[in-house]
């Protein structure tokens, strides 16, 4: 009766999943379709909040392993970005499927509702031996629970019970006992949308320094003194993979352009842009131009900043691709553009970000200036870097340097004040406290970042007056 119930339960989520998807489809609007997952997006999966955290893009095949359970994506397909799955064992083998959030946060509030709150004042944790003895369940006796088909919160249920310390624990310590027995045998996995934050945010935790070690705080600092917002024209030096051209993207929204400029012959990597799921029409705004095409003098940048000739950087295919056994369940790579999920959507071709900027857009950008001037370039000579790219900006424009130390932008700062290039300018160290919010136990995390990079912004203005008033001199 048990393996009819859980068929049952997985025909019930997979028709609800179906029926979520056939009602986007026959909307046929982007934005409607774009709030539920679909075959051939990214996706981004939190495992046990926020314990493992796994890029991928659904496909046929695509495949995550939990522990020794590998299951399939495809029950994600056509469920709403939010949705929480729980890892279930059927007659086909381990699978996800969706359950609804459950109320362990406020289990700790239910606790002391029913016993009370002096019974939990005399309880402790002193007489309490870790000695592995205060479990009579036996593994034997778990895994035969798991032939008959029982869930894994089934299997906690049986634990707790089993417990003879258990009712001796406080109450904080039970609701630990729990997540802890939750984790292993009832794991849940959350389909999140990737975006500016939640991107950084993993790549943060899991390869930093394939981003420049750009905290999120740092990266919406960023985009605010640069000024990025609807219509802007944003020129973009990024040589982290892509995050930052990705993030203008989603700030701007497909109503201005974004020109990832590059010195030299060969682009630098933009491919975590397509971990956005943007659509076509925002993905036909970002550009992709070198800076001699963008220079009035077509003149050549400068050596120094020219001084990467290898292109070895946080940019660089060899560390801007994601690890396949750290951010990819299965071999289908995110930064495969043949599987782009416009054409599920729309039924158009889809269309890669970073194309060549077209020369009529080019001459617009030459004549008007652009509106806004993001680096984000580590590995390259800010220095030498802001004085080619900086005529480019109109004036009256903003501009933002990341680096991860302090004096290059330091001695960028002191040029471009003897040079009277920009007025405005500081330097910003980004600051970030996260803190723990539970009922009772509000507090910052014990472990925290503590370095967040610099920022150099400022504000381009005409120095013509200044050059004539030397010249008179």
């Amino acid at each position: 009766m048990e393996e009819e119930k859980l068929t049952g339960s997985e025909e019930i989520s997979a028709a609800a999943c179906t029926v979520e998807a056939s009602a986007a489809e026959a909307n046929g609007l982007s934005e409607v379709n774009r709030a539920a997952a679909w075959e051939g997006c990214s996706v981004l999966l939190d495992i046990n909040d926020g314990d493992r955290l796994v890029f991928s893009r659904l496909s046929p095949s695509a495949s995550i392993k939990i522990g020794n359970k590998k299951c399939s994506l495809r029950p994600l397909v056509g469920c709403p970005f939010g949705s929480l799955f729980t890892v279930e064992t059927g007659p086909g083998g381990p699978h996800l499927s969706r359950s609804a959030p459950s109320s362990a946060g406020n289990c700790v509030e239910e606790i002391s509702k029913d016993e009370g709150q002096s019974v939990d004042e005399i309880r402790d944790n002193r007489s309490l031996i870790d000695n592995n003895t205060a479990q009579s369940l036996s593994s034997e006796d778990i895994e035969a629970m798991r032939s008959e088909g029982a869930t894994g919160d089934e299997i906690v249920k049986a634990l707790i019970a089993n417990s003879s310390t258990f009712e001796k624990k406080t109450a904080f310590s039970q609701e630990k006992y729990k997540l802890k027995k939750q984790k292993k045998y009832a794991p849940k996995v959350l389909l999140r949308r990737p975006s500016m934050r939640s991107i950084c945010e993993t790549y943060f935790k899991k390869h930093p320094q394939r981003t420049g070690f750009m905290r999120v705080d740092t990266l919406s600092m960023l985009l605010s003194m640069a000024n990025v917002g609807p219509y802007s024209d944003a020129l973009v030096l990024d040589k982290l993979g892509g995050l930052v051209v990705g993030s203008v993207a989603e700030r701007v929204g497909g109503t201005g352009y974004i020109c990832s400029t590059y010195f030299g012959t060969v682009p630098y990597q933009i491919d975590i842009v397509r971990m956005f799921n943007f659509s076509n029409d925002v993905c036909a705004r970002i550009l992709q131009a070198p800076f001699n095409d963008l220079s009035p003098l077509q003149n050549t940048p400068s050596e120094c900043a020219m001084s990467d000739p290898s292109d070895v950087g946080p940019g660089s295919p060899e560390t801007a691709q994601p690890d396949p056994n750290e951010l990819m369940p299965d071999s289908d790579s995110l930064l495969d553009s043949r599987n782009n999920g416009d054409d599920t959507l729309t039924g158009q071709k889809p269309v890669k970000p970073g194309r060549k900027a077209p020369p009529e857009i080019v001459k617009s950008w030459k004549d008007n200036g652009f509106t806004s001037l993001i680096v984000a370039a580590p590995e390259m000579d800010v220095e030498n870097l802001i004085m080619d790219l900086l005529p480019l900006l109109a004036y009256s424009a903003p501009f933002a340097i990341y680096h991860q130390y302090l004096q290059p932008l330091a001695t960028c700062m002191h040029k471009l004040q003897a040079s009277k290039m920009a007025i405005g300018m500081q330097i910003s160290e980004p600051w970030l406290r996260e803190y723990q919010v539970l009922p009772s136990r509000t507090h910052p995390h014990m472990q925290m970042n503590a370095f967040g990079g610099y920022i150099l912004s400022g504000i381009r203005i005409s120095n013509t007056g200044g050059v004539i008033e030397d010249k008179a001199a």
